[in-house]
This record gives structure tokens, sequence and C-alpha cells, in this order.
């Protein structure tokens, strides 16, 4: 790897063959030091008993929580989202306190917010607006902390709206402009990018300074760097020399185990968190 970019472990899409509340210490012992989660709950509001056991389980590993996402519905069934949504954009709302929560317990400072798909319902206008709206109240949160609210392109997923990096700074240019808040971000996850036929390069060149969170995967198969044919290292130096300087989360599904999944991946490089 020819950069100088800090590494992260999805514990919700790696892992998987361990319960979730032991997959923090399993990437303490596969050499890095950061991790980030999709929702980790069932539910958008969990007990105080269940936040306890996460963030204990954060804390014991002696990892560095870098990302976690607000829940976004049932993710296996095909939701992507609450923040557009206008049947369960209340109980976006009602997650906002918990994420932000969690995030100040654990110094974690950038939260994902998934869009949400199309309703066959409402209007792509009424549902913009209300992202926005949502999208503003979660930002006005997150900023308490010093913490930034992250949208992100996704691919796979037919009536999702956000399938450039174009499609969401034009919402994170919205919700600035409408609710006078700056602590929006775009995720880049490069394999989202590159399967939705986005100029990843261009991207890098042209709105580095907008990127607050980068994902990794290879296509095809969104597996682990080098089983597939995108430039990664490459894109991901071009992001260091562009001034990048947050973290790679690698959110890849694994083509063999886990921890073989991690080769590409000399130890040395894996353990910063600062």
């Amino acid at each position: 790897m020819s950069h100088p970019l800090r590494y992260a472990v999805n514990c919700s899409i790696l892992f998987t063959e361990l319960p979730l509340l032991e997959r923090p210490a399993a990437a303490k012992q596969a050499g890095f030091g950061a991790v980030e989660f999709w929702w980790p709950f069932a539910e958008t509001v969990p007990s105080d008993h269940d936040v306890d056991a996460f963030v204990t389980a954060i804390e014991d590993a002696g990892v560095q929580l870098v990302g976690l996402n607000f829940f976004a519905g049932d993710m296996p069934g095909g939701d992507r989202g609450l923040v557009s949504w206008p049947k369960r954009y209340g109980e976006f709302r009602d997650n906002i306190e918990v994420v932000v929560g969690i995030g100040e317990l654990l110094g974690c400072r950038a939260f994902n917010a998934l869009y949400g798909n199309r309703d066959e319902i409402h209007s792509a206008g009424e549902q913009d607006e209300l992202a926005a709206e949502n999208l503003g109240l979660a930002a006005k949160a997150a900023a308490r902390i010093g913490a930034t609210v992250l949208v992100e392109p996704v691919s796979g997923a037919e009536r999702y709206p956000l399938r450039t990096a174009a499609d969401v700074l034009s919402v994170i240019d919205r919700v600035q402009a409408s609710y006078g808040v700056q602590n929006l971000g775009l995720l880049a996850d490069l394999y989202h990018l590159a399967v939705n036929g986005d100029d990843v390069y261009r991207v890098i060149a042209e709105h580095t300074d907008r990127i607050a969170h980068v994902q990794i995967a290879d296509s095809p198969g969104r597996n682990e760097p080098g089983t597939g044919t995108l430039p990664l290292d490459a894109q991901l130096a071009a992001l260091a020399a562009n001034g990048y300087a947050g973290w790679a989360a690698l959110e890849y599904k694994p083509s063999t185990t886990t921890d073989e999944s991690f080769r590409w991946l000399p130890r040395e490089r894996r353990s910063a968190t600062s």
C-alpha cells in the first residue's frame, strides 16, 4: 500500500462468524485499532442494557469506534434507511439522540445516515424535502459533539435514489442552505461509486475536501481488495495526495475467512488509530 491512510474494520460485514459483541476484540486480535458498525441493534431505541453492552465491548477490546450508522430499517429485507421515508421518519428522529449518545461515550465522530428508498405513495420532491429536514436535525445534534453526518451513494438497491457523488453533494448542499449546518460529508464508498458508473478519480480530484469517510471493497463481488479489478490502492493514494486524512474502512464480504481476507494488508499497516 503506497499511501498513509488509516484502516478500520466494518464489524457488521466482517467477522460475521462471531457474535456481534465479540467482533471488536477479534478486530484487535487481527491487528486493527479501529472499527465501524452499521446500526448494531434490532430496534431504533435499544435498551440501556444493550447500549451499555455494546459500549463495553468496544472499550474492552481497546479499539476506536470511527463510524456508526443510524438505524436504517430491515437491511436484509431491502430497506436502505429512514431519512426520506414518510411512514417511518419518526423512528429516525428517535434514533438521533441514541446515536449521538453512543458517539459521545466512545469518541465516534462520524454517523452514516442512509437516505432511504423511494416509495410509491409520495413524490420524490416530498421525500427529498423530508430528508433535508431530517438530515438538518441530525447534523444539529451531531454538531453538539463535533461530529459529522455522512450521506452515501449506494449500489444494488434499485429504489435508492443517491447513486453518484453528485447526487449526494446536491442533497448536502440543500441541507446546508436550508438549515444552516456545515457538518455533513460525503461517504465515498469506492465500491458503490465504481459499480454505479461514477468516475471515481474525478470525484477524488474535484471533491476530496467534501469526503468525510471512505469505505472500500473490490468489484465484481464486493470482496477484499485484490479479488476484483478496481484500482483501490491507486485511488486511496490519490485521496491521500489530495489531502484526505480520514479513515479507509474495510466494508467487504470476505471471499474466504475473515482473517484470510486481510492477507492483502500487511499487519504493520493495520493498527494506526490516530
